[in-house]
């Protein structure tokens, strides 16, 4: 029996320690939602109050095991700096060429919305980096790489994937075929943001994509994100294509092109040699 829980040297298994971190951010995050009420502000948002607690939680795990909080991939220094940078640059990159195949298929043409300036670019900026930094440290952190060494990457890649478009299931939008697309979309961003961090073992280039991606498709395109609506610097006027071509009120990750970039770029990740702007 001792075998099913602990490691030939003592210690707990890796799955164990997932699930028992996973139950500990269920109570971790709705402690934090109690505080949200009173606390939370426009520079405030309420990821941020997700993010500390997973912070704690992770933290409190880590001293159990006698590892420093770095040792996840929160190591900053001058790497997690170059590779958070190019993890935003990528995710603005990927979202951009998500447009780009909707909008010459006819989806979609931009309008640009008045209301919003460089102040409202900015706050949705610091928003979305509380989303990438909350969601991030909870499936790529502690809990993923824990089930990677339990049952392997890929086995792991799949759970958390799961996991990850799972939370998502009862987001506005999601109806009928682009619950379908939606879940195919976020499944695959999942694996591609699980990629990121086993090419470098930082939660800084996952971080950093989540962040652009989120940032272009809603505060700079103005599509919803995961169907939340959003007021970017354009706003998108749909031409009543088939919902497929632009993910609808969903958002760009409930469409044809996202699946066909994110697949890419999973792609890229696992056949490209060595890169040294990722690998050093």
């Amino acid at each position: 029996m001792a075998s099913l829980f602990l490691e030939p040297d003592g210690t707990v298994r890796g799955v164990w320690k997932a699930l028992l971190f996973a139950l500990g951010a269920l109570l971790c995050n709705g402690a934090a939602g109690a505080l949200r009420p009173g606390l939370a502000g426009p520079w405030l948002p309420a990821p941020w109050f997700s993010f500390a607690a997973f912070l704690g939680l992770t933290w409190f795990c880590l001293q159990l095991e006698g590892r420093p909080l770095g040792s996840v991939g929160l190591g900053l220094d001058r790497r997690w700096t170059r590779l958070f940078l190019l993890g935003a640059l990528g995710g603005c990159g990927l979202m951009a060429l998500m447009a780009l195949a909707a909008y010459l298929g006819g989806g979609f043409h931009l309008v640009r919305n008045p209301q919003a300036g460089p102040a409202a670019l900015l706050a949705g900026a610091w928003l979305f980096l509380a989303v990438a930094c909350s969601e991030e440290l909870l499936f790529r952190g502690y809990l993923f790489q824990r089930l990677c060494q339990g049952i392997g990457p890929w086995p792991a890649q799949l759970v958390v994937a799961l996991l990850f478009a799972g939370v998502h299931w009862g987001n506005p939008g999601m109806a009928g075929a682009t619950r379908a697309w939606a879940s195919l979309d976020l499944l695959l961003a999942g694996v591609l943001l699980g990629l990121c961090y086993l090419r470098t073992r930082s939660l800084a280039l996952p971080i950093g994509l989540h962040l652009g991606w989120n940032w272009t498709q809603g505060m700079l395109l103005g599509f919803g994100v995961s169907g939340l609506p959003s007021a970017g610097w354009w706003t998108p006027v749909l031409h009543g294509q088939p919902a497929w071509l632009t993910g609808g009120r969903f958002g760009l990750e409930a469409s044809l092109p996202c699946a066909l970039v994110a697949a890419a770029a999973c792609l890229a990740l696992v056949l490209l040699p060595s890169i040294g702007l990722l690998d050093k």
